[in-house]
């Protein structure tokens, strides 16, 4: 009979021990700075290098063949140029006619994931090959070309997070768009009305 009014003291004592524990935690506590902590998405980007890798996947009229080469800031010519492995141009974007621009993360299976898919394996093992993936990371421009007349979205495979977070970033300052979430877009230009031309 003592022992158990002893357990359920113990048992009590240990409630009220975890209710005070609990109870502490869970008060706000003040920080010994109160200096907000800087915003990590408002770092600012750096700026991307005249040259950048890049795999051309299609988009553009005329130009149905993907392939890798690179992607150029012409500065000069205002301009975003891609040009082929051997350095040839191969198309251009003028800045003027770039509408948006927004990076893209796909996942996709990795080549090692599909050969061990296929491979026969005891007990399902090659269904892990199903969880192999990579993420793929895309330039992706909209385009209006007033001289053309040719509107389109075209897109560009790019290595890296950082490297498409500066092109995309520089691309949209060179072609002077204003920002939305994560993408960049050029404003419409405003109709007139009859009131603007008294």
């Amino acid at each position: 009979m003592k022992r158990s009014h002893l357990t359920a003291a113990g048992l009590a004592l240990a409630l009220l021990t975890l209710a005070g524990t609990a109870a502490l935690a869970q008060r706000p506590r003040v920080a010994a700075d109160q200096t907000p902590a800087a915003d990590p998405k408002a770092t600012p980007t750096p700026a991307a290098p005249a040259t950048l890798k890049a795999k051309y996947e299609g988009g553009v009229a005329g130009y149905m063949k993907k392939q890798t080469g690179t992607l150029n800031f012409d500065d000069a010519s205002q301009r975003l140029v891609f040009r082929d492995k051997q350095g040839r141009e191969y198309f251009s974007l003028p800045y003027a006619s770039v509408a948006a621009v927004w990076p893209d993360t796909k996942a996709q299976r990795t080549t090692t994931g599909n050969v061990i898919r296929h491979v026969p394996l005891p007990y399902g093992a090659n269904m892990l090959g199903l969880l192999m993936r990579e993420k793929q990371r895309y330039l992706v421009i909209q385009y209006d070309d007033p001289d053309t007349d040719a509107r389109g979205v075209t897109s560009f495979k790019l290595d890296g997070k950082q490297v498409l977070a500066s092109a995309v970033h520089t691309l949209a300052n060179k072609a002077e768009l204003k920002q939305r979430g994560e993408g960049y877009v050029r404003d419409r230009p405003k109709a007139a009305t009859k009131d603007d031309d008294k």
